[in-house]
C-alpha cells in the first residue's frame, strides 16, 4: 500500500483531488492537522465527489500523532522544491509514504531536517523562474510514478 501524507493542507479542492487519486489507486491518505478548512467543506466534497466514500483516510492531530500511528508508512519521502534529487531516481517499495507540505509555505524547515536530505525529492521543472506545481498535480505525478514502478500497467 502507498501512503500519501498531506502536512496541514490549506485548500479543500486540492485535498479533494488528492483524495480522489488515492481512492483510484487504493492508496491511504493521511491528513496532518490543523487543516485550513473544515473536512465537510463543499469544495472538498465537490472535488473528491463520491470517491471520498471509497477513500482510506486517516486524520492525525499533529506530526507527532502521525509518527506514533500504527497505520503509517515504512519509509517517508518528502516532496519539496528544496531538493535536487529527482523523484524518478528512487526505487519505491510497497508501504512507502509520500509527504507533501501545504500550499502556502510547503513543509517547515524542521520537517526537512527530520526527514533528511537523502529522503527529500523534487519534481524537476524546466522553467526555473516558476516556483512549483500545484499540490494536487504534484501528488498525482508522484503517486503514478510509484504505481508504475510497483504495479506496472493495469
Amino acid at each position: 500500500m502507498l501512503h500519501v501524507i498531506l502536512f496541514q493542507p490549506e485548500i479543500p479542492q486540492n485535498t479533494g483531488n488528492i483524495g480522489r487519486t488515492c481512492a483510484i489507486t487504493e492508496s491511504r491518505l493521511h491528513l496532518i492537522h490543523p487543516l485550513g478548512f473544515a473536512i465537510k467543506d463543499k469544495h472538498l466534497k465537490r472535488s473528491g465527489m463520491d470517491y471520498w466514500k471509497s477513500l482510506d483516510v486517516h486524520h492525525h492531530e499533529n506530526w507527532e500523532a502521525f509518527k506514533a500511528s500504527e497505520v503509517g508508512p515504512k519509509r517517508l519521502f518528502l516532496f519539496t522544491t528544496k531538493s535536487s534529487q529527482p523523484y524518478w531516481d528512487i526505487q519505491y517499495e510497497d508501504g512507502d509514504g509520500l509527504l507533501f507540505g501545504n500550499e502556502g509555505y510547503g513543509a517547515p524547515d524542521w520537517l526537512h531536517e527530520e526527514i533528511g536530505e537523502d529522503r527529500r525529492l523534487k519534481i524537476p521543472h524546466y522553467n526555473d523562474s516558476l516556483r512549483s506545481l500545484n499540490l494536487a498535480t504534484s501528488a498525482g505525478v508522484a503517486v503514478f510514478e510509484v504505481m508504475r514502478q510497483l504495479r506496472g500497467n493495469p
